[in-house]
C-alpha cells in the first residue's frame, strides 16, 4: 500500500519506520526543513512513562499554586480550558487513576518491546542514560504518590522506596539540606535524546527508499475520491494558495502532526477534549562536574525532569495552560519567564551547582495533550485515515509503540494490545 504520513516528529518518523517495515511504500510530509523541529526538539528525555510521571493522577497539579504544582495556569474566562483542567483533576482520584493507567500500560509494554527491537536491529546510539530518581519535598506529597507507587508494583516495574539519606547515597548531587521526604528509584527506566533518535531513524528510512517531502505543509486532507489525498502548500503561503494545487494520493493517510492534528482530522465532538499545552526546557552547560547527577532526577509533584546529556543538562517541564485561542501566538514574556523560573528553581533545589542556568538555552513549544491523559492512536472517521498523536510530555517512546499499532491497523493485522486499550486510545472516545 501507499501511505502518507503527515508530520516529521518522533510520532511521524516512528510510524513511517513501522509502515516501511511492514512492506508499505511511505511518503513523509514535514513543514520544517528537517525532522524533529517541533515538539520533538524540546522533549525532556524520559523514554517511557511510569505511573509516577504521567501528566495525570494524584500528584499532578495537586495544588492550584503554580510554584507548588510546577504549572502556570492562565485560562481566564475560557470555559473549554477550564473544563479540560476539571477533567484532568478527576483523574487525581486513586481509583480513576488506576483504571486509566491500566489502559495505558499495555501500550507502554508494547513500546518497550518495539524500542528493544529497533535498538537491537539498528544499533543506534542516542545518548541514553539509565536510572531515574523521583524525589518528594513534603511527606504529604509522598503520601499522595502511594497509588502510583502501588501501580509500579502491580505493573512489575523495578523500584526502590528510599529515605532521604538513601536518596543522597544513590545520587550525591541531591543535597541533604533542606530536608525532604524521600524518593523512589526506578533503576531500569531510561532517558534518551529524542531529536537525535528521530534524525537517526529518518536517515535509516531515507537510505531504504522512504520518500520525504520537507518544507511542505498540508493544506487539506481529501477522502472523497477513489484514493485518499493531501493538498500541499508552501509553509509561507498561509491562506493564499497558488493557482496550481499539488495533490499526493495514497491508499491511507496517517496524521501525526502534533497540535495540527485536530484541524487535519476533524470530527471532534468536544473542544475541551484536546489541548495545546506549552512546555519548556532549559539546556545548560555543566558547571561543576562533581555536582552533576549520574541519574535522572525528577521532581515528581512539579513534573520537572533533570537529566545529563553529554556536557549539558536538560531540564524540562513547566507547562503553561492558556486559552487554546492563544496557542498559536508568542507566549507573554512575563508568563514565559515564570515558566523558566520554575525550571531554574527546580534545578537549584535538587541539583545545586550542577548547571550554569544563567547561560542556559531556553526552548518552548506546544504539545497536544488529552483531557483523559491518554494518547490518540488508531483509525479515525474514515477507513483510510489514521491518527498517532497527543502522547504528552512524559515518555516520548510511547510514540514508537503507537506507531506499531498504526502499522498493524493499516496492514489489517490485530495489534498486540487489548481491545480495551484500543478503545481507550481511539479518537472515537471524543
Amino acid at each position: 500500500m501507499d501511505v502518507i504520513v503527515i508530520g516529521g516528529g518522533i510520532a511521524g518518523i516512528a510510524t513511517a519506520y513501522q509502515l516501511h517495515a511492514a512492506g508499505h511504500r511511505v511518503c513523509v510530509i514535514e513543514r520544517h526543513a528537517t525532522v524533529a523541529q517541533g515538539a520533538t526538539y524540546g522533549q525532556g528525555g524520559a523514554l517511557l512513562p511510569s505511573p509516577l510521571d504521567v501528566w495525570f493522577g494524584p500528584t499532578f497539579m495537586a495544588s492550584s499554586r503554580s510554584k507548588q504544582s510546577g504549572m502556570v495556569v492562565k485560562t481566564g474566562f475560557d470555559s473549554a480550558a477550564r473544563d479540560f483542567l476539571k477533567q484532568l483533576a478527576a483523574l487525581r482520584d486513586p481509583e480513576a487513576f488506576a483504571a486509566q493507567y491500566a489502559h495505558l500500560q499495555p501500550l507502554v509494554a508494547l513500546s518497550r518491546r518495539v524500542l528493544a527491537d529497533i535498538e537491537s536491529s539498528l544499533e543506534l546510539d542516542f545518548e541514553q542514560r539509565r536510572g531515574m530518581l523521583h524525589v518528594f519535598r513534603q511527606p504529604r506529597e509522598l503520601e499522595e504518590a502511594q497509588p502510583a507507587i502501588a501501580l509500579l508494583k502491580g505493573c512489575g516495574v523495578p523500584y526502590r522506596l528510599l529515605t532521604p539519606e538513601e536518596c543522597v547515597a544513590v545520587e550525591p548531587s541531591v543535597p541533604d539540606h533542606p530536608e525532604f521526604a524521600g524518593g523512589v528509584l526506578l533503576p531500569e527506566e531510561r532517558t534518551a535524546n529524542c531529536p537525535l533518535f528521530t534524525k537517526q531513524l529518518k536517515q535509516v528510512l531515507e537510505d531504504n527508499g522512504v520518500q520525504f517531502r520537507m518544507h511542505r505543509t498540508v493544506a487539506s486532507v481529501r477522502l472523497d475520491g477513489a484514493r485518499a489525498a493531501v493538498e500541499l502548500a508552501d509553509p509561507g503561503e498561509g491562506k493564499k494558495r497558488s493557482a496550481e494545487v499539488e495533490l499526493i494520493t495514497a491508499d491511507a493517510i496517517v496524521v501525526a502532526a502534533g497540535t495540527g492534528t485536530p484541524g487535519l482530522v476533524g470530527g471532534f465532538k468536544s473542544a475541551s477534549s484536546l489541548f495545546p499545552l506549552r512546555v519548556h526546557t532549559l539546556t545548560a552547560p555543566v558547571a561543576y562536574e562533581e555536582r552533576v547527577p549520574h541519574l535522572t532526577v525528577v521532581d515528581t509533584v512539579k513534573r520537572i525532569t533533570m537529566t545529563r546529556v553529554n556536557q549539558r543538562l536538560r531540564v524540562g517541564g513547566a507547562g503553561v495552560f492558556q486559552s487554546a485561542s492563544k496557542a498559536d501566538k508568542p507566549l507573554d514574556a512575563a508568563l514565559s519567564q515564570r515558566a523558566l523560573d520554575l525550571l531554574g528553581q527546580g534545578t537549584h533545589d535538587w541539583i545545586p551547582g550542577a548547571a550554569r542556568v544563567s547561560v542556559a538555552r531556553p526552548w518552548d513549544g506546544l504539545r497536544l495533550i488529552t483531557a483523559d491523559g491518554l494518547p490518540v492512536v488508531g483509525a479515525a472517521r474514515h477507513p483510510r485515515l489514521f491518527v498517532n498523536a497527543a502522547h504528552g510530555p512524559a515518555g516520548w517512546g510511547l510514540a514508537c509503540g503507537s506507531a506499531k499499532v498504526i502499522a498493524d491497523l493499516v496492514s489489517g493485522v490485530t495489534p498486540d494490545v487489548p481491545a480495551s486499550t484500543l478503545a481507550a486510545l481511539s479518537i472515537e472516545r471524543f
